[in-house]
């Protein structure tokens, strides 16, 4: 089969397109013929040697993937030959950048049925962190506040539709490039990250701070005079600490993305019933996957990035 692969640590040219032999699941794993394959920033960042995620060189890249379900391992009934399926691959292991990709059987569910495989591979990981960083660190509820820095990037666009639906009133930054997709996520009030600063648009106090955004870290430590006492500032960016505030009761909370099959189901749920949007930016050939990777480290993707195999 053909996969992309790094046999070390670099800029996106240590990337290759390489033929390698088709993997065989192991006990409780499936192997996947994938449909989709997503680039997400972290695994420009495991590629790179920035992120402390140990892998195992060479390295298939692309922990979010689309697919069916093409051999079973041992001990696996919960899933068949011939399922349509996405999940959050194990970050350490090789990931979908390729034909084939072995997978966890508890990492997967049933894939959406209402847009195309493929497209699919842009739900887990990203949708996930939203999840987990609006409900499960920071608790939001039906009446809070809620700022989103960061909101035009594929986890921002999960967040704000998230919080929209569970009945928060939402504050998003973003760039203009963003702002009609925002909108129709739900959110309620949109700030040009250019022309002003959260601080001076924002006129009451939020419940929740989610930041998405590469800040300096005095910048955000700023933004905390924008959580109301006893409330929480929750951030997905793990080089650096989440401030507080613990004299008014501020939580300062760095969220760490974990798979979790009920929750991925849920969304996905949320997803064939309408009520959850997904959006796709790009659909490259798997081959075009390092050039993906080349842009992004320029700040030229924009949106969620698919890799498709060839034969997909």
């Amino acid at each position: 089969m053909q996969a992309i692969r790094f046999h070390q640590v670099g800029d996106a040219d240590v990337l290759r397109l390489e033929d390698v032999a088709r993997p065989e699941p192991a006990a409780g794993q499936v192997r996947i013929r994938v449909a989709g394959a997503a680039f997400n920033p972290a695994d420009a960042g495991i590629r790179a040697g920035r992120l402390p995620i140990p892998v195992t060189l060479p390295h298939i890249p692309s922990y979010d993937v689309s697919g069916t379900v093409d051999a079973l391992g041992e001990g696996v009934d919960s899933l068949a030959v011939g399922d349509a399926v996405i999940g959050f691959l194990p970050m350490t292991e090789d990931g979908a950048a390729a034909e084939y990709a072995i997978a966890p059987a508890e990492t997967l569910t049933a894939a959406p049925t209402g847009l195309p495989l493929a497209d699919a591979a842009g739900l887990p990981s990203v949708a996930l962190t939203a999840r987990q960083a609006l409900f499960d660190e920071a608790g939001l509820v039906s009446g809070q506040r809620v700022l989103i820095m960061g909101a035009g990037g594929p986890v921002g666009g999960y967040a704000v539709q998230l919080a929209a639906r569970a009945g928060a009133h939402v504050i998003a930054t973003a760039s203009p490039r963003s702002r009609a997709s925002i909108e129709a996520s739900g959110a309620h009030q949109i700030i040009d990250h250019a022309d002003a600063s959260p601080l001076e648009a924002v006129d009451e106090p939020v419940n929740v701070l989610l930041n998405l955004a590469p800040l300096d870290p005095a910048e955000l430590e700023g933004l905390v005079a924008l959580v109301r006492d006893g409330g929480v500032l929750v951030s997905t960016t793990a080089w650096m600490p989440a401030p507080g505030d613990e004299a008014r009761g501020v939580r300062g909370v760095v969220v760490y993305v974990r798979s979790d099959r009920a929750q991925l189901a849920e969304l996905v749920a949320l997803v064939d019933a309408g009520e959850l949007r997904v959006e796709i930016a790009e659909r490259v050939p798997l081959a075009e996957l390092p050039a993906v990777h080349a842009r992004a480290a320029v700040g030229a993707v924009h949106g969620k990035v698919i890799a498709l195999p060839a034969g997909a």
